[in-house]
Parts: structure tokens; C-alpha cells; sequence
């Protein structure tokens, strides 16, 4: 009896917190003045967010579902068109580092018991898209261009006896670490760790792991040279030559 008695009051909590979340979000959402609707959104969001840093700027027309899991850090900016879904499971989480940069129309999907962390100084540009269920990480100081896809999922398909939209999905996770660049139109997809300094091309599938400091390019993306590699070279003195008397 006392099980059952918790259950319902759990869900109780769990349906008014998310009602009170729609309310709030959706009339502060669409407040359209540039410092009055941003610090009004950010003042009261505090009160249903996980976490909201001091001078965060969040643009009209953002939406957010499943508050309780985003934390934002501090002098964070998210402009229009933004959606970011932290909701399907408890534990999930999507977590921006201080002085992330988020343009406008980008896209968030925790779906299943994901972990999406954006660490501090990351640019994303116009229309990325980010999505779970497998957990994601990009580390500090990237830039992800207009249009880039980070996909840590795999549809499965073996079973040609059921449609592929049943047979489920695998979820390895995605890495990128500290001062990459990813190209306009980039795809990264599920298992794949790109390495610290790295710069992908613009329009290029990254299926497999890129080493530390490489610039890799094409469908699917393959090494075309070491950044390390090239300051060496660019670093070393040049010979001298006495000059001819």
C-alpha cells in the first residue's frame, strides 16, 4: 500500500512540475525585448532549472523541455530557434560550460538516459543539431559550424523480418575534444572520438576516430595531414649561409 502511495504521489510531482514547466516556458518564451525579456526568462527560469549561471542571455523563442536536467553556465548565449529536449528519462542531463555561444536554430535531444556536455567557450553555429540517445561530449574551445550533425545513435537493421524503425538503436557515444573545428555541414557519427586540435572539412562523415591534431576530410573522412606535424616543421630554423664577399 505504501509503494502504491508514493508511485501516485511521484507522478503527481512529476506531472505538475512539467505543466508548471510548460506554463512558465512557454509565456516567457515569446517576452521579445532584448534586456528586459532576457533577464526576466533567466530570473524566473531559475526557479525551474537545474542550474542558470549569472549573465546568461537567452533570446525569445527558445524551447526548452525538461529544465529539471539542463544546467547553464555562467555568461552563456542562446539565441532564437534554439531547442533543447532533456526530457525521456531521469537522468538525463544536458550541461553548458561558461561563455558557450549557441546560434540560432540549434537542436538538442537527450531521448534516453544521455549525458550532453558542452564545455566552456564552444561556439555552435546555426542549425546544429545534437542528439542522443548515446552520451555526448564536446570538449573546450570548439567550434562546430552551421549545419553539423552529432548523431550518437545506430539504427539497427539486421532483421529484415521487422521493420527497422522496431529493431531499436546502439549507443557508443561521441567525443570531440578541446579546440576542434568542425566544418560548415560536418556529420559526425555514433563511436566516434576526434581528437584535441583536430579541424574536420567542411561537409565531411566522420565514422571512424580522428588522432590528436589531424585535419581530415571527405565521405568518409580520412586524415589528410598532422597540424603537430606541420608547426614542427614550420617551427624549425632556417639554414644560413655566409654571405659572398
Amino acid at each position: 500500500m505504501n509503494n502504491l502511495q508514493n508511485n501516485l504521489k511521484n507522478n503527481f510531482k512529476s506531472k505538475l512540475q512539467h505543466y508548471v514547466e510548460i506554463i512558465v516556458t512557454t509565456l516567457l518564451m515569446s517576452v521579445p525585448l532584448q534586456i528586459i525579456g532576457s533577464n526576466l526568462r533567466t530570473s524566473v527560469y531559475r526557479l525551474i532549472f537545474a542550474k542558470i549561471g549569472q549573465k546568461v542571455y537567452i533570446q525569445d523563442g527558445v524551447e526548452f523541455i525538461g529544465t529539471q536536467n539542463i544546467d547553464i553556465g555562467n555568461f552563456v548565449r542562446i539565441h532564437r530557434g534554439t531547442h533543447i529536449d532533456a526530457s525521456g528519462h531521469e537522468n538525463n542531463r544536458i550541461s553548458f560550460g561558461s561563455e558557450v555561444q549557441i546560434q540560432q536554430g540549434v537542436n538538442f535531444q537527450a531521448l534516453n538516459d544521455t549525458q550532453i556536455v558542452i564545455d566552456n567557450n564552444v561556439l555552435l553555429g546555426p542549425y546544429v543539431s545534437i542528439a542522443g540517445p548515446g552520451n555526448i561530449r564536446i570538449g573546450k574551445s570548439c567550434m562546430i559550424a552551421a549545419k553539423s550533425g552529432i548523431y550518437a545513435n545506430n539504427h539497427i537493421f539486421s532483421d529484415l523480418t521487422i521493420d527497422i524503425a522496431l529493431q531499436g538503436v546502439t549507443r557508443k557515444g561521441i567525443v570531440i575534444e578541446d579546440d576542434c573545428w568542425l566544418g560548415h555541414g560536418v556529420t559526425v557519427l555514433d563511436g566516434v572520438t576526434i581528437g584535441k586540435g583536430s579541424v574536420i572539412g567542411a561537409g565531411s562523415v566522420v565514422t571512424k576516430d580522428i588522432p590528436p591534431y589531424s585535419v581530415a576530410v571527405g565521405i568518409p573522412a580520412r586524415v589528410i595531414k598532422n597540424r603537430r606535424a606541420n608547426a614542427e616543421q614550420t617551427l624549425q630554423p632556417a639554414s644560413y649561409s655566409a654571405p659572398c664577399h
